[in-house]
């Protein structure tokens, strides 16, 4: 049986596609990146610690690489330069939740700029705000300056998380797209990953610049590798013709593929010299293309614009169900607490578990990372919305244990419920919701769909962020002792968890969004 899937595996995915999902899924990854690149150095950069470096004799090597001569007497007596800007607690947060403002903007902003102007040009926009935003908190010298750099920097993920898991969607095979929607969480977990690493070796005050450095080096490669991939083929068969689509579809899956199954819906008659004409003609092309899974909302797919925009889709009660239950599920997976770990490990857990907390941070991303690979199949066998419900539990009960073993210092135990924690986030909160938005409407409202997902993500985000540390900080105090803050995102746990039953729908194996919803088709 494996052999076997493996092998439809292997006949369904290309090289080429895989290099597409490669460079696509660098701006995901500068998601993570960017999201943890303030959790080690917090210290260091707030001038809380003068901190040596983890690693004396790795810092000294990457010292003389980077200078000729006292690099750190340098830096320190530079002052275009500051060793660290003075920042304390409620400073800090609001620079660290400027990413996630920045990210409410992009995410708002990019389904309907990869709508109108393709999938494409939409991700190498993200490019640039990546590459402008870690330039500024590189050369920042101020809280206005690094705040300003996390914008930036959130603008290009909040874009790049709505456009690259519809631009995944749209060139993986039917059968393989819940493994390769994972890859949008597989590269954040990377992301992730790779900045904590780097915060371990380098949260110094001569090396801490060098973390946000890496961020513009990441934005450079994603900008110059998306010039070598094709648009979205979906996309080029609503907007420009069917048969500009076949021929990407087909390079994309190679030679030998057949296309046929996945391009009967791109237009009944794109084969004929008549029919051709018509989708040459921008009056035309899109009444064609229109005809691709249509649904009960023809009445708005007939427009000539087959992509509706936000106001469009909240007025239409058809598309109701679907945005409460794709917004839930992104707002659930910020609710049930993961930020409070990704985000802050290093100042919470330091003095609560046995061993560094830096050490611990880059565990817990290692084992996000190799959990979310090896559950990536999952979605496709037992389905999402199992899934989501064993990722709400497994989190729910970890953050149960989390708060009790620190409150009753319990270290051990505090440590493994926080990979337990992490693990169980991989299962289904981390990669399903950036699938569902396109499996629960058709394509003429996904980008819409999949923006206003995005932004309630962020928005839920932004409040994890921002008020994490200060109510975790007022609870301790008022209660004493540590650990209280997990009791909230355990009830929140189970809040989410009953919507996710009463309100979310399976959409493992339903074709199109009318199976999804259990809605009678038609094509008038």
């Amino acid at each position: 049986m494996a052999s076997s899937t493996l092998r439809q595996w292997m006949r369904d995915v290309s090289p080429y596609l895989l290099l597409l999902v490669t460079i696509s899924t660098l701006g995901p990854l500068q998601f993570g990146f960017h999201i943890a690149e303030l959790n080690a150095p917090q210290d260091v950069i707030s001038c809380r610690t003068v901190k040596p470096s983890v690693s004396s004799r790795l810092s000294a090597a990457f010292s003389a690489l980077t200078s000729l001569s006292s690099s750190k007497s340098a830096a320190a007596a530079d002052p275009t330069f500051p060793v660290c800007i003075p920042m304390n607690d409620a400073q800090f947060a609001v620079v660290s939740s400027m990413f996630t403002l920045g990210g409410l903007i992009g995410a708002l902003a990019g389904g309907p700029i990869s709508s109108t102007r393709g999938r494409l040009f939409a991700m190498r926009l993200t490019g640039l705000f990546f590459a402008f935003g870690s330039a500024l908190l590189t050369l920042g010298t101020s809280i206005t300056v690094m705040a300003i750099g996390r914008i930036f920097a959130g603008v290009g993920a909040g874009a790049a998380t709505v456009i690259v898991p519809i631009y995944i969607s749209e060139v993986a095979p039917p059968r393989e797209r819940g493994t390769f929607g994972a890859m949008t969480q597989v590269s954040i977990n990377v992301g992730i990953l790779g900045t904590q690493t780097l915060g371990y070796f380098l949260s110094t005050e001569s090396t801490w610049r060098w973390i946000f450095s890496v961020g513009i080096i990441i934005a450079v490669l994603q900008f110059f590798g998306l010039l070598v991939i094709p648009e979205s083929p979906a996309w080029l068969a609503t907007h420009k013709n069917v048969s500009q689509a076949k021929r990407t579809l087909q390079r994309i899956r190679g030679k030998h593929y057949d296309i046929e199954e996945e391009t009967a819906f791109w237009g009944s008659g794109a084969t004929s010299p008549e029919e051709e004409a018509l989708l040459d003609d921008p009056s035309a092309t899109l009444v064609g293309s229109n005809l691709r899974r249509e649904s009960i909302s023809s009445k708005t797919s007939g427009k000539s614009n087959s992509h509706l925009g936000f106001f469009e889709i909240v007025r239409d009660a058809q598309y109701h169900p679907a945005l409460v239950a794709a917004m839930g599920v992104m707002c659930a997976q910020q609710l049930c607490g993961i930020n409070s770990i990704i985000m802050y490990s290093v100042s919470l857990l330091k003095d609560l578990l046995p061993i560094n907390s830096a050490v611990l941070t880059i565990i817990i991303s290692a084992i996000n990372l190799v959990t979310t690979i090896a559950c990536s199949p999952l979605p496709d066998k037992l389905g999402r919305k199992t899934c989501l419900l064993l990722s709400i539990f497994g989190q729910g009960t970890s953050a149960l244990a989390l708060a009790l073993s620190i409150l009753f210092e319990a270290k051990i135990i505090s440590a493994l419920a926080v990979l337990f924690f992490v693990a169980f986030f991989a299962v289904g909160l981390g990669p399903v919701p950036f699938i569902l938005a396109s499996e629960m409407v058709g394509p003429e409202a996904v980008g819409a769909v999949q923006s206003c997902c995005l932004g309630a993500n962020y928005l839920a985000t932004f409040l994890v962020a921002q008020f994490f540390p200060i109510i975790n900080l007022a609870l301790n105090e008022r209660f004493g002792g540590a650990g209280w803050v997990y009791f909230i995102f355990t009830g929140l746990a189970v809040l989410c968890g009953l919507f996710v039953m009463w309100r979310v729908p399976e959409t493992k194996g339903k074709k199109d969004a009318d199976e999804v919803w259990g809605r009678t088709r038609r094509l008038d």
